[in-house]
């Protein structure tokens, strides 16, 4: 079966208006070739596509769009939408089941999602052609994972993940999990998602995608299974970010061809352009493959914990911050929210363990 993978999908101030006037040329441009072909596509829907105004407390944008974007969808031949990221909930559960229902609609398939922790755990079977594939998508905890009393995304869980996956793989010929977690801008994986990642090939899976980054990281062959550590985005295209100095790495990201049959992998990169997105092309091309290649690298001779550790240090006054907030005395509101924000991502707590190790990691060695 060839499947076509793709990152976040969220129209913004530049895009809303051409996916309401179904606008495929100027949104797409030439990647609407990508959808040639293929078997089976999965894109991760990273917003709610609701008219409802209430937006839940958080921190960070609350992401929606017109329930036409399903309908782009569908024109694209998007066959299932991935629903387990930190922004479907933003509209809460009336923002939610509009979303769901706006896909049905379309007919579109929908997977990482339940009325609670235990629904939200089901997996997505495709089955054509004599293959059965499982799709497992979970996300790291912010805002948007189910609780045991109320719907929402499927939460990572570094036990029950696990033992879904081993128990997908023993009823399925390959297993894709899509995982929405790893640090936003961050272009190499933190030692907990190396770990984990590998750890979930060993049960069992195929074929792992890290999104949520919004950039491109990097990727290993491990075992028999294939790990990308941030996919970037599919279409995210936001006008403020076009600068470098902006967001360097927003406007690049990887489209993934798996062929399930024969368990090969494949890369296309693709560019933000205005407010669509292209293949990219000539030089741009060649630098993004090349960057990509040098990461992957990183990988095998231990130099990616370099730049693990050198963006921390980028984020440090900011983590910090957190921390010393809360230890006020006459801390606000929004400060208690956002030290308990940062406690409860994975993400976060990476970066806070990175820039401040215990003494045992310091201790003679």
């Amino acid at each position: 079966m060839k499947t076509l993978l793709l990152g976040d999908l969220s129209p913004t101030i530049a895009s809303n208006s051409l996916f309401a006037q179904k606008d495929m040329q100027t949104l797409f441009n030439d990647t609407l070739s990508l959808f040639e072909g293929n078997d089976y596509t999965v894109v991760n829907l990273e917003c709610a596509l609701t008219d409802h105004d209430g937006a839940i407390e958080k921190f960070g944008p609350a992401l929606k769009a017109t329930k036409t974007v399903a309908e782009v969808l569908k024109d694209l031949h998007v066959d299932c939408c991935g629903l387990s990221n930190n922004h479907i909930f933003d509209f809460g559960k009336k923002g939610a089941l509009d979303t769901m229902e706006a896909l049905r609609a379309a007919g579109i398939a929908y997977t990482g999602f339940g009325d609670n922790y235990e629904d939200s755990r089901k997996d997505f079977i495709i089955e054509k052609d004599g293959e059965k594939i499982a799709l497992v998508a979970v996300c790291e905890h912010e805002y948007s994972y189910a609780l045991e009393d109320r719907m929402g995304s499927r939460p990572f869980d570094e036990y029950d993940t696990m033992e879904d996956i081993q128990k997908a793989k023993l009823n399925c010929d390959r297993v894709i999990v899509m995982y929405h977690g790893g640090k936003e801008e961050c272009r190499y994986p933190s030692p907990r998602l190396r770990k984990l990642c590998r750890a979930m090939v060993r049960h069992g899976a195929d074929v792992v995608l890290c999104q949520h980054s919004h950039c491109i990281g990097c990727y290993e062959a491990f075992e028999c299974g294939h790990i990308l550590y941030g996919q970037g985005n599919f279409h995210f295209c936001k006008s403020d970010f076009m600068l470098p100095e902006k967001a360097p790495f927003w406007n690049s990201a990887l489209a993934v061809h798996y062929n399930t049959k024969s368990n090969a992998i494949a890369f296309t990169p693709l560019v933000n352009k205005g407010a669509g997105i292209e293949l990219a092309k000539g030089e741009e091309k060649e630098r993004l493959l090349r960057e990509f290649d040098e990461r992957n690298a990183s990988l095998l001779d231990g130099t990616w914990q370099e730049g693990w550790h050198a963006f921390c240090e980028t984020k440090r006054e900011l983590y910090d911050m957190v921390i010393c907030n809360y230890g006020k005395e006459n801390r606000t509101y929004e400060e208690t929210r956002q030290f308990g924000h940062f406690l409860d991502c994975e993400a976060h707590t990476d970066v806070w363990r990175e820039l401040h190790k215990t003494a045992n990691h310091t201790n003679e060695k």
